[in-house]
C-alpha cells in the first residue's frame, strides 16, 4: 500500500492541546471490526463494553523529563531529547543545532548539567553525564517531551497528566496515551466487575513521533524499543484466552509488546527489543480488541489500527470522529476497537 492510502482531513481545532479537565471525562468511539458499526460513548461505559473474563494489559513505562535546552561550550543553542538511558552515566539522543557537535564537545544544558558527547551511533549521539543515575539528572534539569503539535511549553500542569496514574519504570519519552484516560477509581472498578488488570513494560521512544518519508509503506524501517513482559502477565492472558475471555490492549505500545512477544508463535515472558511494523495484511496472534487514541495521518499508528480493525472501517469510524468532533492525538478522546476477524 502507499503513504497516501492512509491520509485524511483533520481540522487543526480537533488537535487536542490540553488533556480533559479530569481522567476520564473524554469521549470513546466503539469499532466492531467485524460490522463496521460505531457508536458514541463516554469512556466510563469501558465498564459496559468490556466483560467479566476479560484481560486488560497496560504499558505501566514512566515519561521521562528527556528534553533539555542548552548551549555548546562554544556558545551556540541546542536542544537535547533523549531517546534512551544505556546505564548509570551514559544515554543516546537526538541533538538539534546550527552545527553538529563534535565527539569530546561540552554541552551545558538545563540548570548547570555538563554533558559530554562520546560520538555518534547512526542519527543519535552518545551523551555522558557527570554522575551516577542519569534518571535523576534528567529528573533535575529537564522537561516534560510533549508532543510536538502540543504548541504550549510543559508545564506543571502537563507533568502530572501526561503521565498514566500507574506509571512505574522510567524510561519513555513519550507517554502510551491510551493509559491517561483511567484513573485509580476507573479501574478498581473493572477490577470488581471481573476484567484482570496486569501490566507490561514498552519504553516509548522518540522515533514514534518520526513521520514515515517514503511513499511506498513497505519501504520504511521502524525505530526499535526496549519491552519487558513478565511470567505473571503470561499466564493471565493465557488464563483469560483458555476461558473464553478476550486479550485487551491499551495503546499500541501493549499491543506492539504482546505480539512481538508472541512472534515465534507461542506468548513468550522476557525482555527484548522490538522494530514490528504492523500493517494491512499482518495477522494478530494475541489480541483481541485495543484501546487507543486517533492517531496521525500517514501514521504507522495510523497502519496499525487500520490492520487491526480493516482500512475501510478506519477510514469511515475516522471521518465519523471529525464530523463529529472528537478531539484527536495525544491529549484527546479514545476508541474501542473490536479486531476484524479476517486480521486473526
Amino acid at each position: 500500500m502507499q503513504l497516501d492510502d492512509f491520509d485524511y482531513l483533520l481540522p487543526e481545532a480537533l488537535i487536542a492541546q490540553a488533556p480533559a479537565t479530569e481522567r476520564g471525562l473524554s469521549r470513546l468511539l466503539h469499532l466492531d471490526g467485524s460490522s463496521g458499526r460505531v457508536a458514541d460513548h463516554h469512556f466510563p461505559d469501558i465498564l459496559s463494553l468490556l466483560r467479566s473474563g476479560d484481560v486488560l494489559v497496560l504499558n505501566d513505562t514512566r515519561v521521562i523529563k528527556a528534553r533539555l535546552t542548552g548551549r555548546k561550550d562554544s556558545g551556540g543553542a541546542i536542544e537535547i531529547l533523549i531517546e534512551r538511558v544505556l546505564g548509570a552515566r551514559e544515554a543516546l539522543a537526538q541533538i538539534r543545532a546550527s552545527h553538529p557537535p563534535r565527539a569530546g564537545m561540552r554541552l551545558l544544558a538545563g540548570a548547570g548539567l555538563e554533558l559530554t558527547v562520546a560520538g555518534r551511533e547512526g542519527g543519535l549521539y552518545r551523551l555522558v553525564f557527570p554522575e551516577d543515575d542519569v534518571f535523576a539528572q534528567i529528573e533535575r534539569h529537564g522537561a516534560v517531551p510533549l508532543p510536538p503539535y502540543i504548541t504550549h511549553a510543559a508545564d506543571a500542569a502537563d507533568e502530572s497528566r501526561y503521565q498514566t496514574v500507574y506509571a512505574k519504570n522510567p524510561g519513555a519519552v513519550a507517554a502510551p496515551t491510551a493509559g491517561l484516560h483511567f484513573d485509580d477509581r476507573l479501574l478498581d472498578m473493572l477490577r470488581e466487575g471481573g476484567i484482570n488488570v496486569v501490566f507490561l513494560t514498552l519504553h516509548v521512544g522518540a522515533g514514534t513521533f518520526q513521520p514515515v518519508r517514503v511513499r511506498n509503506i513497505a519501504e520504511h524501517r521502524m525505530h526499535s524499543e526496549w519491552y519487558s513482559l513478565s511470567p505473571e502477565t503470561v499466564a493471565a492472558i493465557e488464563g483469560a484466552r483458555a476461558s473464553g475471555g478476550r486479550v485487551v490492549a491499551v495503546g499500541t505500545t501493549s499491543l506492539r509488546a504482546l505480539e512481538s512477544a508472541a512472534a515465534g508463535g507461542a506468548l513468550r515472558a522476557g525482555a527484548a527489543e522490538t522494530a514490528l511494523f504492523v500493517t494491512p495484511g499482518y495477522r494478530f496472534r494475541v489480541v483481541d480488541a485495543l484501546i487507543t487514541n486517533f492517531h496521525l495521518p500517514k501514521s504507522t499508528l495510523l497502519m496499525l489500527v487500520s490492520a487491526f480493525a480493516g482500512v475501510d472501517n478506519i477510514r469511515r469510524a475516522y471521518a465519523h470522529a471529525v464530523a463529529e468532533r472528537y478531539r484527536f492525538f495525544s491529549y484527546g478522546d479514545a476508541m474501542l476497537i473490536e479486531r476484524a476477524p479476517e486480521a486473526a
